[in-house]
């Protein structure tokens, strides 16, 4: 059967409609890279900032890295390796943070590596970390530590 004229343009209408309707929502429903990175900083901010101030000083964040430190520890030997920091921390960057060279971190040594990377995010030296702060290069490294 041959589409009639008024067919035609009902069908045109609710492609140009769907297509409307797409073209709105779908940017809204995925964020992109950066907004998701955002979000992500923003929640970590949140849930390491127990004085809720905005900001991240080193007790704070060193309250979650040990926090991080014992669930990662799943042997109980007192050390995380490479596979129980899941990705965290590069195989240089573990064998720079390992004082005594056995291939693992102790508490101690995470905790000095969470400060360095602390230090290094705050280029202000103001002794906190906000946002802004956390979102560079040095405090999303950071943040690997902990979450």
């Amino acid at each position: 059967m041959p589409a009639t004229p008024r067919r035609s343009a009902r069908t045109a209408t609710v492609v140009l409609v769907t297509a409307l309707v797409a073209g709105l929502i779908l940017p809204a429903a995925l964020p992109s890279a950066a907004l998701a990175r955002s979000s992500g900083t923003e929640r970590t901010l949140k849930m390491v900032d127990t004085d809720h101030d905005g900001t991240i000083d080193l007790a704070e964040a060193q309250a979650a890295a040990g926090k991080v430190f014992d669930t990662a520890e799943k042997d109980k030997d007192g050390t995380v390796d490479a596979k129980e920091l899941k990705g965290r921390l590069s195989k240089k960057d573990l064998k720079a943070a390992d004082t005594d060279s056995d291939g693992t971190l102790d508490r101690k040594e995470y905790l000095a590596l969470v400060e360095q990377r602390f230090k290094a995010a705050d280029p202000d030296n103001d002794g906190t970390l906000d946002a802004k702060e956390l979102k560079s290069p040095a405090g999303r490294s950071l943040l690997q530590l902990l979450k």
